[in-house]
């Protein structure tokens, strides 16, 4: 528990307002500091603007079931960068929903081929909405003509962050 400035506010005086320290400069300079802070800020602002039920993992499944209607679950999970667990939870819970639907592969009866219900589709087109406003209202301080480069910065940057990931070594 962090105390206010000027101490505790026993006998009524009014709690003074809390200040908080600037960010320690070694935490300022480290990138994964800066990702993980805009990623808690990323979450805030989907679960506010965008749905507070359907999380962004589970939207990004819509969305390539929509673009790749009848692929294994396995191969859709790498396009939206899920290890194959988190892909089987979030494929059950939209199952579970009614949103996709889920059924053996012809080519291999352990794999599921994945396809948007109605409903799931009616979810997609309204959330989707939703995402390209908030990614409007996120990239409305740089140029327009950029923000196509500020995407794929980011992108290229979490391929070279999973590729040091999957390094054995430093």
């Amino acid at each position: 528990m962090s105390t206010a400035v000027g101490g505790s506010a026993k006998h009524g005086a009014r709690p003074r307002r809390r200040v908080s320290p600037p960010v320690p400069p070694d935490l300022a300079t480290a990138p994964g500091y800066g990702a993980r802070r805009m990623y808690q800020a990323y979450l805030a602002a989907w679960n506010r603007h965008v749905d507070p039920v359907l999380t962004g993992p589970q939207f990004a499944v819509l969305s390539a079931v929509r673009a790749y209607p009848g692929h294994d679950q396995t191969s859709l999970a790498n396009a939206v960068a899920l290890d194959t667990s988190t892909m089987a939870d979030v494929c059950r819970r939209l199952e579970k929903r009614g949103l996709i639907a889920r059924g053996p592969a012809p080519h291999d009866a352990r794999a599921k081929v994945l396809t948007l219900t109605d409903e799931g589709a009616e979810a997609f087109r309204e959330v989707t909405h939703r995402t390209r406003r908030l990614d409007e209202v996120l990239l409305a301080h740089c140029p327009p003509g950029r923000r196509e480069e500020v995407a794929e910065l980011l992108n290229d940057l979490g391929q070279l962050w999973e590729a040091v990931a999957e390094q054995p070594e430093l």
